[in-house]
This record gives structure tokens, C-alpha cells and sequence, in this order.
């Protein structure tokens, strides 16, 4: 069933990362239309390709987290922190991504109709929610490590050791 479960993973994950290129293809077929229109055109053509660009960084990072974390299975021997610092890095990617998009949707919007700005307004305050959320997850993760002490060393160790060997493999 693990192989199973994993090649589902691997499938998902590939398909995942095509349709992050397929989306900066998009995003690029877009700025084709700067040189065709007019300046009003162009602006919206560079802001729709940053909002292709953004959600593909976004879709490309949970394509990879997902192969990291359920096809490789490298981190499947991990302790608390090693697995705070992964969903940490993870939802960082998705916050940064979330009030990227919140700001170009804000300029779109403004540029168009501003009595529109109340989805983009809700953009951004989800992403601060999001961005509160990791730092309370953050906060009592942290609280709980140094209660229960330093048996994450193992695991850090193991982490380290992983660091050395690809750093030697890539030499």
C-alpha cells in the first residue's frame, strides 16, 4: 500500500509542477500583449502575468512539499522541530503568495472600479490571519519543544547529517 501511496504522490506532484509551467507560460503568453495595446493594457497585462507567476511559485512549492514529504519519505524519521521548520517554510511560501496576490488584485481592482476593493481587501486580512495562525502554531510549537527538551537532538543530527552528504554528493 506504501508504494501504492506513493506513486500516487509522485503522479500528483508531477502533474502539480506542469501546471506551474503551464501557468508561467500563461503568464508570459500575457506580457505578449504589452507590445500589441495601449499603456492601460500593458499595465493589466504585467499585473494579470505577476498574478500567473505568483500562483505558479505557489503551486510549484505544495508540488514539491507534497513529493518531499510523501514520495521520498526523507523526512519521515524527523522529531518535532525538523517538522515545525518544513510546514513553517511551507506556509511562509503560501503567505508570501497569498498577500502578493492580495496586492496585485488591490491595483487591478483600484485601476478599474474601487467601490470593487472589498475581495481584495479580504485577500490581504486572510493572508494576516494566515500569517497570525503560523506564529501562534509557531509560538506554541516552540513552548512545547523546550518543555519536552532537547529530544529533537537525534533528529537534528540526522538533519545534519543529510546536509553533509548532499552537500558532499553535490561536490
Amino acid at each position: 500500500m506504501t508504494f501504492i501511496s506513493r506513486l500516487v504522490f509522485g503522479a500528483t506532484s508531477v502533474v502539480l509542477l506542469l501546471l506551474a509551467l503551464g501557468l508561467l507560460g500563461v503568464g508570459l503568453m500575457e506580457l505578449t500583449t504589452i507590445f500589441t495595446g495601449s499603456v492601460e493594457a500593458a499595465g493589466d497585462a504585467i499585473l494579470g502575468a505577476l498574478g500567473y507567476v505568483i500562483v505558479a511559485i505557489a503551486v510549484f512549492d505544495v508540488a514539491k512539499y507534497m513529493f518531499e514529504e510523501e514520495v521520498t519519505g526523507v523526512h519521515e524519521k524527523r522529531g518535532a522541530a525538523v517538522a515545525r521548520r518544513s510546514l513553517t517554510k511551507f506556509l511562509s511560501t503560501i503567505v508570501i503568495a497569498l498577500f502578493l496576490e492580495g496586492l496585485v488584485v488591490v491595483f487591478k481592482t483600484a485601476r478599474s472600479d474601487v467601490a470593487l476593493l472589498g475581495y481584495p481587501t479580504a485577500l490581504v486580512l486572510v493572508s494576516v490571519l494566515v500569517l497570525v495562525g503560523l506564529g501562534v502554531y509557531q509560538r506554541f510549537s516552540a513552548s512545547v519543544e523546550e518543555k519536552v527538551g532537547d529530544g529533537d537532538q537525534a533528529a537534528k543530527q540526522e538533519e545534519d547529517a543529510e546536509k553533509a552528504a548532499s552537500k558532499r554528493s553535490a561536490a
